[in-house]
């Protein structure tokens, strides 16, 4: 099963004050008055050269507006294309899959960066992922050393770790305005279904599976899944774990969980068939009381622009009622 997960990463943006002293005070002068400067700066356009500092620690360089990306995870992949630079992205990697018309782009590998195939497309801007840098460090240095330059998104563990890195690669493409407006309506997107769930008088316990037999994964706190069911005020059942975790089946039918719900439909046959045909489960009050529901793996799993729409789907699936015509 792929895994590639929880992407995006929160780098702070900064903005400078110019500011100077003049030898006459009370003389005019030919300064910028505080007005026109909060003008220029609330303008959206990135000014480059631009210097930041990556995930990583890298300073990263970027010289000029980007005009071929390559993004080596979706989640980097959905946002350029939410952010309206979507035209600017030239290689994407075998999981992409989200918009369509990024299966047509040119692919640079999975798991493993095809570092050829990245120099051949010449990028003026590689984003990667600090969730896969480690392991990829010798090709992102190649890259590196070939004179483009490479930017290591954080990896994020929350909502507003994800608002930061919408902003964030905003900035890197110019697009900082388009960002704004992405995270401020997923912010009252979440603000929305949250006012909903404070309707709901009896919590449910969730067991969410990541991850099907014979390994079997969930997600505990630290993570913004578990950010997400805190939100809709669901409990989580694997709520004692920390982060992303493997459990045997005598552990989850311990929880006894009113809820489970499976992320991995989308690439597995049958999700739901798989947890309730599990010898011992039957007693599981979410398997008897047949509330096992499977979930868009992408929308949950991946810390972009649709995270949001995972928000939605994930709540209607534990509480029904609540969320039924939300």
């Amino acid at each position: 099963m792929k895994k590639y997960w929880r992407y995006i990463g929160a780098v702070c943006l900064s903005a400078g004050l110019l500011a100077g002293c003049a030898d006459d005070s009370n003389e005019e002068t030919n300064e910028e008055t505080p007005e026109e400067s909060s003008e220029e700066a609330s303008s959206g356009e990135t000014s480059y050269p631009l210097t930041v500092e990556d995930a990583m620690d890298n300073e990263v360089e970027i010289e000029e507006d980007p005009e071929r990306i390559i993004s080596l995870i979706p989640s980097n992949t959905e946002i350029v294309y939410e952010l309206g630079a979507g035209d600017e992205v030239v290689g994407v990697t075998e999981n992409d899959n989200y918009p369509e018309e990024v299966t047509e782009l040119e692919q640079v590998g999975g798991m493993e960066i095809n570092v050829e195939k990245v120099l051949s497309l010449e990028p003026d801007l590689v984003l990667a992922h600090a969730s896969g840098a480690h392991n990829s460090q010798e090709a992102l240095d190649q890259i590196e050393e070939a004179g483009i330059p490479v930017y290591v998104v954080e990896d994020a563990t929350s909502f507003d770790g994800v608002y930061d890195t919408i902003n964030t690669i905003g900035e890197l493409v110019n697009e900082q305005e388009s960002a704004e407006e992405i995270v401020t309506g997923m912010q009252e997107d979440v603000d929305s279904i949250e006012a909903k769930a404070e309707e709901i008088e009896e919590t449910k316990s969730v067991f969410v599976e990541v991850s099907p037999e014979p390994e079997i994964y969930t997600t505990g706190t630290g993570t913004f899944m578990n950010e997400m069911l805190e939100m809709i005020q669901a409990e989580n059942a694997a709520a004692d774990e920390e982060g992303w975790v493997q459990l045997n089946e005598e552990a989850v039918i311990d929880m006894q969980p009113d809820v489970i719900v499976t992320t991995y439909g989308y690439y597995t046959e049958d999700p739901v068939a798989q947890v309730t045909g599990r010898e011992g489960w039957e007693e599981v009050p979410a398997v008897a009381n047949e509330e096992v529901i499977d979930v868009h793996s992408d929308l949950v799993t991946r810390s972009g622009p649709r995270l949001v729409e995972g928000l939605e789907e994930l709540a209607e699936a534990v509480y029904p009622d609540t969320f039924s015509d939300e």
